[in-house]
């Protein structure tokens, strides 16, 4: 027997490829990657069907912390949104998917490793690039990719192998995580159309605003409202609070790894409250060029992660930057929840440069006089004064 490590998830796709691979001669180990996506009942459920399909293991790897550790916390030292938009939150998941596969299948001394994407979007790239990295003698199946299967022609092959669960395709795609839930259907293979409101898998519950109080220390959650817990489990707490408001929802437009543009609606209220809430106190706490020099690295991050190349030794180094970064970004954000939105009302730090013993801006200073301002700013316009006279027409 070949044996062979599946990416699976329990879907059409990689359904199609537990049944063809074990009716092939491969000895199946199918393999989930949970990165704060399922819930109990689910993996079971997927555990059950994963059988069916004649795998000889099903093995599921927790991985929230891993996730976390490893990607999550970067993305919120660098306030990531790719496009000034989207969180990460599928293409940050695949990278953490892809490490946790590769590893459980050296483990097993498995010669050959699946997964169910197409040709035409990114997880391919994301998912090759890294096993070929780590495992360059791992080979690397993809029957949906290789064989260009239509949907229909999978549906037809499971039935046929006795396999016939509810395969009818629903009307929007999702795919849940830890960091936000990517949202796919007709409307966002258009550029102009909008999804409604049901296809968001959380509906807005309460109208009444609520504040939160985030607790940072060196950049990492720590409490929400004054409770500590670990950064997973307050993450969660966040998403359970926000969602009720329907908070978190838009659509990114980007351009694929594969050089098509595309767009994804999706449903973040944790990734884009924490982020927005980590960069208020970073504004207070950090210097004009650590938030300048931030902003040009945590974009490349960011860019480096959602392209695959998250194992480039570069990435490393910006991690280091960010942490670095992160030594005096600790204090409370206050933060008010509302229907669809919501509002970033203050801090409170320690650390906080804006200080009254420096003066007050606009109002008035005491750290220099006013010969000493009218100096300073004859000598800041030189420059631009010698250009000008230097290239006067007159």
């Amino acid at each position: 027997m070949k044996k062979l490590v599946l990416a699976y998830s329990g879907g059409l796709d990689t359904s199609y490829c537990a049944t063809s691979l074990s009716q092939e001669g491969y000895e199946v180990h199918a393999v989930s990657v949970d990165t704060g996506g399922f819930s109990k009942e689910e993996l079971q459920e997927i555990e059950k069907n994963a059988f069916k399909m004649g795998v000889t293991s099903y093995h599921t790897i927790k991985a929230t912390d891993s996730y976390y550790q490893k990607v999550i916390k970067y993305l919120i030292f660098g306030n990531v949104l790719k496009n000034n938009t989207y969180p990460l939150s599928v293409s940050a998941e695949r990278i953490i998917q892809a490490l946790e596969l590769i590893k459980y299948a050296k483990n097993i001394n498995a010669k050959f490793i699946a997964h169910g994407s197409t040709g035409a979007g990114n997880d391919q790239v994301r998912f090759d690039m890294i096993f070929q990295i780590l495992a360059p003698d791992i080979q690397i199946i993809t029957p949906i990719r290789d064989q260009k299967l239509t949907r229909k022609e999978e549906i037809e092959y499971l039935k046929f192998n006795g396999i016939d669960l509810s395969w009818e395709k629903s009307k929007y795609s999702v795919n849940k995580g830890l960091w936000g839930t990517s949202v796919g259907g007709d409307e966002t293979l258009t550029s102009h159309q909008a999804l409604p409101e049901e296809a968001y898998p959380s509906q807005l519950q309460k109208s009444e605003p609520e504040q939160l109080k985030l607790s940072f220390k060196s950049g990492e959650l720590t409490a929400v409202n004054g409770q500590k817990n670990d950064a997973v489990s307050l993450i969660k707490q966040i998403s359970e609070m926000a969602s009720a408001f329907a908070i978190g929802r838009d659509i990114h437009v980007g351009d694929t790894i594969v050089g098509l543009k595309g767009r994804v609606g999706f449903e973040a209220s944790a990734a884009l409250i924490l982020i927005k809430a980590h960069h208020l106190l970073e504004k207070h706490t950090l210097t004009k060029w650590q938030l300048q020099h931030k902003d040009f690295l945590s974009s490349y991050y960011g860019m480096h992660l959602h392209e695959g190349h998250y194992l480039d030794p570069v990435m490393r180094d910006i991690e280091a930057f960010l942490e670095s970064s992160q030594t005096k970004v600790s204090g409370e954000v206050y933060v008010t929840l509302k229907p669809y939105r919501f509002e970033l009302e203050g801090i409170a730090s320690e650390n906080d440069l804006i200080s009254s013993k420096f003066g007050s801006y606009g109002e008035y200073n005491s750290a220099w006089s006013a010969e000493e301002a009218k100096g300073f700013i004859k000598i800041l316009a030189n420059s631009q004064k010698i250009y000008q006279q230097t290239n006067s027409d007159s």
